[in-house]
This record gives structure tokens, sequence and C-alpha cells, in this order.
């Protein structure tokens, strides 16, 4: 007589084992997907080209991240030069054929500059929120100006719906006219000095975009200094506690972390040199960051992109002591902006 097989047995394994091959991989087992963006209708950085090749291999290094690219369009026209003479003295006999000439070519910038924005516009099409049910986040990487985004609202919605937003360098430099953003990036660019090495200050050890990085992190960059920033709405991540240049005492932010809604926010403001970008990079024909601290760099930046997508410790909540010169010059002002 034969004995049929329990239901444990080898016909059940055989049953769970096919049955699991065809259930696909859960949400969280397959790679988030980021839309990176490095468009610019303000100035533009050089370093955006190493910026874009490096995001791209810390995704495939990871594993945990695919990256889409909206990139400049080609042929952004330049804005005509005024001679000094001519802006002191626009009016006098003298400069009559130049001013003919400038007000001809500025006008024939104005209307090729039209032309290119509408085409930046359609290459951002994709940040519309119907076109962002397809990502897991955005990267806008030294991203400036007043960006043709088809519905900003939208946009700052899709990221408070449980979406992640990265920040890095002039991401600050970005919708300066747009309140509402300046508030999800938690702070405004206001200007900065000479390229300078510091000294960061480590505010959260634990944190994924930061805990690779010891107490205090030597770095050579531009160091941006900051409007409309108020502590007690991120999470500080980096800081400095004088003024890059002057070395007069302050609260000076680097980097930061806040949650938006369901969603999270990361950004750093360092990012202006190849060279701590890329290990193997130099600016103007030298190095002024060890390709140790380039490699730094990309860990804290990849640490802020997994933590923005869930996929990372850290906490998002604004420290609640007062550190590191809060509330002195540089910490932006004291009561929180009404928006």
């Amino acid at each position: 007589m034969k004995i049929p097989l329990p239901c444990f047995g080898l016909r059940c394994l055989v049953v769970l084992f096919v049955t699991a091959a065809c259930v696909p991989l859960g949400a969280a087992e397959r790679p988030r997907k980021l839309l990176v963006v490095t468009v610019t209708t303000g100035f533009r950085h050089a370093s955006i080209p190493t910026a874009e090749k490096i995001l791209a291999q810390l995704a495939q290094e990871s594993g945990k991240f695919t990256v889409d690219f909206i990139h400049q369009p080609p042929g952004q026209p330049k804005k005509p030069a005024i001679s000094r003479e001519l802006k002191e003295n626009p009016f006098a006999p003298a400069q009559r054929a130049a001013l003919q000439k400038y007000v001809r070519e500025d006008e024939e910038f104005a209307f090729a500059n039209q032309k290119w924005i509408e085409a930046v516009a359609v290459s951002l099409r994709k940040l519309s929120p119907a076109n962002l049910k397809a990502y897991d986040g955005v990267i806008f990487a030294s991203t400036t100006g007043d960006l043709p985004l088809p519905d900003k609202q939208g946009f700052l919605n899709w990221i408070a719906d449980g979406h992640a937003f990265i920040g890095l360098h002039s991401a600050t430099d970005t919708f300066h006219g747009f309140p509402a953003y300046i508030e999800m990036i938690g702070g405004e660019f206001k200007t900065h000095g000479p390229q300078v090495a510091v000294d960061c200050l480590n505010q959260d050890p634990t944190h994924a975009a930061v805990q690779m990085l010891p107490s205090t992190w030597p770095v050579f960059d531009e160091i941006y200094q900051f409007k409309n920033f108020y502590r007690g709405k991120v999470r500080g991540l980096l800081t400095l506690d004088k003024h890059p240049n002057d070395k007069s005492p302050g609260d000076y932010p680097v980097a930061w972390c806040k949650q938006i809604g369901t969603g999270r926010m990361f950004y750093t403001s360092l990012g202006h040199r190849n060279d701590l970008w890329d290990p193997t990079a130099a600016e103007g024909g030298k190095r002024m960051n060890s390709p140790a601290t380039a490699k730094l760099y990309q860990q804290h930046v990849l640490g802020g992109i997994l933590w923005s997508l869930g996929l990372a410790v850290g906490d998002a909540k604004p420290q609640t002591v007062r550190h590191l010169g809060d509330g002195l010059p540089g910490a932006g002002e004291k009561k929180a902006p009404k928006f």
C-alpha cells in the first residue's frame, strides 16, 4: 500500500519551491529608482560631469538604486558682455555705436534664451507628478536658478507623500523665489568666500550620512553661508563652529536632513570641487583633497541617499540641545519663517 506524502514532506517542499520561484521580489528587495537633475539656469559648476559619473558609479556599486538623468539641454545662449565704459555712460555720443550693437545682441540673446528655456521645460517634464510615479526619489546635483518644472507644488507634494529628495551643493541656490522649496530643503544660499580648508564637525555619528566620518573632518571646498536656515527645523549632520574664512565664532551649517511629511530630505553643501568628488581628479591641475577624503565624501553622499530612501539608519528629529554656537552668527534668524 502506498502511503501519501504528508503536507510537510517532499511534495510540499517542491510546491513551495516552485511557488517561490514564480513570485516577484518585493519592493524592499528591488533597487530603488532615482532621477538625477543637473539642469542649471544660473551658474553652472564645472564639477557637474564628475558628479554625474560618480553618482552612476555609486548606484552600480551599491546595487541599492539605479539612476536616470535629466541633463542640461545643449545650446544655452550666452548673454552679451557690456563694457565698463558703456555701463558707466551709455548715452555718450562716443558710445552710440557700441550701445546699438549691445541692444541688438541683447535682443537676439533674449529670443534665443526663450527658445532654450522651452527646451529645458521639455527636459524637466519627467518631474511632473504623473511621471514621478516611476521613481522613489530625486537628486538635485548642483542645480541653480529657477527651473521650469511642470508643477512645482506638485513636486513638493510628491516628496511629502513618502519619497526621497537629495540636494547636493548648489541645490540651495535653486528656486530663490519659491519659498516652499526653501522651506523643504531647509536653507537658502546666501554667499560664499574663497575656497578654503575647514574642519567639519560631525553632529550625529550614528547617522548613515556621517557615520563614516571622524568627529572632525578636514575638507577643502567652497563653503556656503545660508539665510533662512533654522536649527530647530532640521537634524544637523555637519557644521562649523567658526566662519570658514575669517574664523570668527558662529554656527555655520554644512549638511543636514529632515522629515518632509512621510518623505525624507538630505542636503550637503559640499561638492564644488572635482577632487572632492573623484579620488583621481584634479582641480586646476592640482589636488587639494586627498583621495581618501574624496572616498569619504562619496560615502557621505551615498549614506545620505540610502537614508533618504529608507535603506539606512538615522534620526531626522532636530537636536534639542544647544550646541556649536546655536543662535550665533551664521545660524539664520531666530524666529521660524512664515510661508
